[in-house]
């Protein structure tokens, strides 16, 4: 993603904590090697602000020449194996001149408003990477250097005998359906690694709290091979495929107010942010939308898209000091999508399974056992130097705290993203090099080889000033906040959440005029037991202060209807009366209404109704507005003490007044007879 570099959009990005990724050994899957180019965009560390267009644009240039190169490697594999210098006369010779005349134009684009960067000009030779057979397996082993041992080098030596054994079609040291990754080796069962998580310490002034936001899995299937952070203005600037949840008009081309005024899949509507990472495929031999696309199959990435199981999106303190704000429009990218080839300094990727989070995985992908899913972790920067939201290399402007959660150099601490995207995949079947059950890798450039180090995530904050304020407060205050949150925990952050909690109180709106289920949510269900009580204690106790008088009047005519005497009416007085008392807590909360919890729903249908919506929250002296809204509709009871007592009294009497009548009929026709 970042251009310049070897492949196509290097998202350079976060802190690494493993050594190498460079040995030649690590190239396995192209039957004629790897192109390794120098990453000019790392080096580009201050851009003018008017620069910065056309630099990005060459950029971007320099990884399309790239993928072009290594397009015409991987078709001339016969021709090089036949002469040895077709590889450096038809491809790398023609590549280096087209590299350094973009180099120079990216120099003369600085040059026009600042200072001419030096040192360019060595940076657009390249390096043509020999291909290894199944020997070069066993060093790929070592690949990520002490880190890959202790994240299962024990592993190796079965994974490479697997990379050995594929055949039957299929180039040795990849089980890629594209030809260029992954390997058998990129594999390694998490059972087999040590846990290796450490947090720091939290200190007195640790900001303690979370704040969660929900924005779907891309079940709506957004995808593109763009990349606006990096390349702007540039299609196919990441050339591999991206998800994309929350904002939904995130493309090359987007400019802040298309963000500001996009829609968003989030659940806050408050939360207008983009998130994006590269695609999961399956290496079974699907055809997707792009298998014909640049960024797609063209370039490497091929096979079925598997969407996320859950994603989870929260956003954390510092174990340190208090945090600050985000400013609107921040961009971060995590880890680093050419970390194959630029070496694991700007890696950040962390692969586990469900169960084991507590092992991470930094070069390898997990095989998780049956029950466990896949996961992937990205923790993005959580110090920022106070001034810009981007920069040049798209890095300097932020940076990982230290060990001990520290932020240096005069940064200020802001709210840390942490991503978890859960994948239902199973585990590849590596003893036939994925035949039996593919082999699951991310996309990424075409000379990355799919490997799982390169694994990136992007982020561009655009939630509103008024929410990033309320995520704040809540962090530095300890709470949990946010989608999810409990109930209590912090109202005022739960209110960007009202519209989708709209939807599970509607149908029992709709179904209101059935006995049950006008209560809203199941809530007949857990008021039947106290039917029997309601018309002789509970109905009468607490009604008669509020409503006695107006309640009497207008139900009361309504009376002769018989329903209160039938069956239907101790059905719906139990509901009336138990969910009343809870109705002062729950309603005044913004929490979306659980299952067990029918006093919400009463509100809400309140106002369906035509009410004001302030009855559910008035047990005492609502009983005029009960009446205004309600009418003399028996169906309307919705769970308000005031409304059950105006059809129980007149029960009771009717009641009463035909009891009586029945005994004086008896004595009546007694008498007659005895006469």
């Amino acid at each position: 993603m970042l251009g310049g570099g070897g492949l196509v959009g290097a998202n350079v990005y976060a802190s690494a904590t493993e050594d190498g990724g460079t040995d030649s050994a690590e190239t396995l899957s192209s039957p004629a090697g790897t192109i390794d180019c120098p990453d000019v965009g790392t080096k580009l560390t201050a851009v003018p602000d008017d620069a910065k267009e056309d630099v990005a644009k060459e950029l971007a240039l320099l990884d399309q020449q790239i993928a072009d190169a290594y397009q015409r490697l991987t078709e001339s594999a016969q021709a090089i194996q036949q002469d040895a210098g077709f590889a450096d006369n038809a491809i790398m010779n023609p590549l280096k001149e087209k590299r350094g005349a973009t180099i120079e134009r990216i120099a003369i684009a600085v040059d026009r408003t600042g200072d001419r960067p030096e040192g360019l000009e060595a940076l657009a030779a390249c390096t043509l990477r020999p291909a290894e057979s199944a020997s070069g397996d066993q060093a790929n082993g070592d690949e990520g250097g002490d880190g890959a041992q202790e994240n299962g080098g024990d592993n190796q030596d079965d994974a490479g005998q697997g990379d050995q054994q594929q055949g039957d079609g299929q180039q040795q040291g990849n089980g890629g359906q594209a030809g260029n990754g992954p390997a058998v080796a990129d594999y390694v069962d998490i059972k087999s690694v040590q846990p290796n998580v450490q947090n720091p310490a939290l200190t007195s002034d640790a900001s303690r709290g979370t704040f969660a936001t929900s924005c779907g899995v891309n079940e709506n299937g957004l995808f593109n091979s763009d990349n606006v952070i990096v390349a702007p203005g540039v299609s196919n600037g990441a050339h591999h495929f991206h998800d994309y949840i929350g904002n939904q008009s995130n493309d090359a081309f987007a400019s802040d107010e298309d963000l500001a005024n996009a829609e968003t899949s989030c659940v806050n509507q408050g939360d207008k942010s983009t998130y994006y990472w590269p695609v999961i495929r399956l290496q079974n031999g699907s055809q997707e939308q792009d298998a014909n696309s640049p960024g797609g199959g063209i370039e490497g990435n091929a096979g079925e898209i598997v969407t996320p199981k859950e994603v989870t999106l929260n956003f954390v303190g510092s174990p340190r000091s208090k945090v600050t704000e985000m400013p609107r429009l921040l961009r971060i990218i995590t880890g680093d999508a050419k970390a194959f080839i630029n070496g694991t300094a700007n890696a950040n990727a962390s692969w586990s399974c469900t169960g084991f989070e507590d092992r991470q995985l930094k070069d390898k992908y997990p095989l998780c056992p049956q029950g466990s899913d896949v996961v992937r972790t990205f923790k993005f920067q959580s110090c920022w130097d106070g001034t810009n939201i981007d920069s040049a290399n798209h890095r300097t402007h932020v940076a990982f705290a230290a060990a001990d959660g520290s932020c240096a150099n005069g940064f200020k601490a802001i709210p840390q993203l942490v991503q978890r995207i859960v994948y239902d995949v199973d585990a590849p079947s590596l003893q036939d090099g994925g035949k039996t059950t593919p082999l699951f890798a991310v996309d990424s450039f075409p000379e990355q080889l799919h490997k799982p180090v390169t694994d990136h995530g992007d982020f561009i904050n655009v939630f509103s000033e008024d929410v990033m304020g309320e995520m704040v407060d809540c962090i530095n205050a300890g709470r949990e906040c946010g989608v999810g949150a409990d109930e209590g925990d912090d109202p005022g952050q739960e209110e960007p959440t009202q519209p989708p909690t709209e939807d599970p109180t509607t149908p029992p709106a709709d179904e209101d005029p059935e006995p049950g289920d006008g209560n809203g949510n199941g809530g007949g269900e857990q008021t039947d037991p106290p039917a029997n009580e309601d018309p002789e204690t509970e109905a009468p106790a607490t009604e008669d202060p509020a409503t006695e008088e107006p309640g009497n009047e207008e139900p009361g005519n309504e009376e002769p209807a018989t329903e209160a005497p039938a069956t239907e009416e101790p059905g719906d007085e139990a509901p009336a009366t138990d969910p009343a008392d809870d109705d002062k807590p729950t309603v005044s909360s913004t929490v979306a209404p659980k299952s067990d919890g029918t006093p919400s729903a009463p509100a809400d249908n309140d106002q369906a109704q035509g009410g004001s919506g302030d009855d559910a929250t008035q047990p005492a002296g609502v009983g005029d507005d009960a009446e205004d809204s309600l009418g003399t509709k028996p169906q309307a009871v919705s769970g308000d003490l005031a409304e059950t007592g105006t059809t129980l009294w007149p029960a009771a009497a009717g009641a009463v007044l035909l009891m009586g009548g029945l005994l004086l009929l008896m004595r009546t026709r007694r008498g007659s007879r005895r006469g």
